[in-house]
């Protein structure tokens, strides 16, 4: 990779931290060595950390974190904004152009609301381009006339669809998809384009506790608020960008401790989880931080590969990292 796409890596995340410290996050350095709690929606995709022979060296079982959100979450009641900045790691079996072992993510978890949290994504998203922008015109990036055009042209405000919409726009351009799918990548594109090759947000997908009378493909996080006015469905949301596809995760979130027992151990991951001999001891410290009192939060996983591949107009996610890691080069 050449100097200027290394530097201007550099210069996104400096723009993101310099932007959450201006909007009042407070950095917060978590573990990445855990529990369950680490999991995102699959824990089938956790790598389980072994000493020698011994996988058990801790007394129970162990895993490289993919997220630091239920941490950050346990300290929203004391510091209200939070955020962290680390590496995902993914068992991917994928070798693709989306793909990778492990990522760098910026998650962040504040008091408030799902509408609030929309909008820390979108000015988030637009001060690291406004960023890169000032900094390319001054003594450049890497960034070409392309790059530099797609920056400047990004809207104040994000096209937003709900899941329901989308299936019904995708099935309107003859994709054979049918509602309780998941959204391939191939059809975020058609997405996009249909929306002018700019961001939008996917929100509102099924709530995966739900009963839908079948079973549905699309899968989610256990702990995202229902929404209120629509039954069966999830105050969450997938922002979507031209070249890097899903890029960011969002929803707001339970915060009652029996209810998000309640959705726990009615979801897939829970299931997954009894399967490899876990239970519920391994969200334990979770739940007894949730029993000290919590408030209604909300947050988010930005994938910041992605991102800089929307920034470079890459297709390959693996020229937006500066060492790929996945199943084929581990180094």
């Amino acid at each position: 990779m050449d100097q200027k796409r290394i530097k201007l890596i550099a210069e996104v995340f400096k723009s993101a931290r310099r932007h959450l410290e201006d909007r009042g996050f407070t950095e917060i350095f978590v573990p990445r060595i855990v529990r369950a709690t680490g999991a995102c929606e699959n824990v089938n995709t956790l790598f389980e950390i072994s000493c020698g022979n011994d996988y058990q060296w801790f007394g129970r079982r162990a895993y490289l974190a993919q997220t630091g959100q239920l941490y950050l979450e346990a300290l929203v009641p004391q510091l209200k904004r939070v955020y962290c900045i680390g590496p995902s790691f993914r068992a991917e079996n994928k070798v693709d152009t989306r793909h990778l072992t492990e990522f760098q993510m910026i998650e962040i978890e504040f008091s408030g609301g799902f509408d609030e949290l929309l909008l820390e994504i979108e000015e988030l998203i637009k001060k690291v381009a406004s960023d890169l922008i000032f900094l390319s015109e001054r003594n450049g990036l890497g960034l070409n006339n392309e790059n530099l055009k797609r920056l400047k042209k990004i809207p104040d405000r994000f096209t937003k669809i709900t899941y329901d919409e989308a299936i019904k726009q995708l099935q309107e351009l003859s994709e054979e998809i049918e509602w309780g799918d998941d959204i391939c990548c191939i059809q975020e594109k058609m997405l996009i384009k249909k929306f002018g090759d700019q961001p939008i947000f996917i929100t509102r997908y099924p709530d995966p506790t739900w009963d839908f009378g079948k079973e549905i493909e699309v899968e989610k996080f256990f702990n995202m608020l229902p929404d209120k006015d629509n039954p069966g469905r999830v105050l969450s949301s997938d922002l979507i960008l031209p070249f890097g596809g899903e890029a960011v995760g969002s929803a707001a979130r339970v915060h009652l401790p029996e209810e998000m027992i309640r959705r726990l151990v009615n979801s897939r991951m829970y299931k997954r989880l009894k399967d490899l001999g876990g239970g519920l001891s391994d969200f334990q410290w979770y739940i007894d931080e949730l029993k000290k009192g919590s408030v209604p939060h909300a947050g988010c996983g930005f994938g910041m590969a992605r991102i800089i591949q929307w920034i470079l107009g890459e297709e390959d996610i693996r020229q937006a990292v500066t060492f790929p890691s996945n199943k084929e080069k581990i180094i």
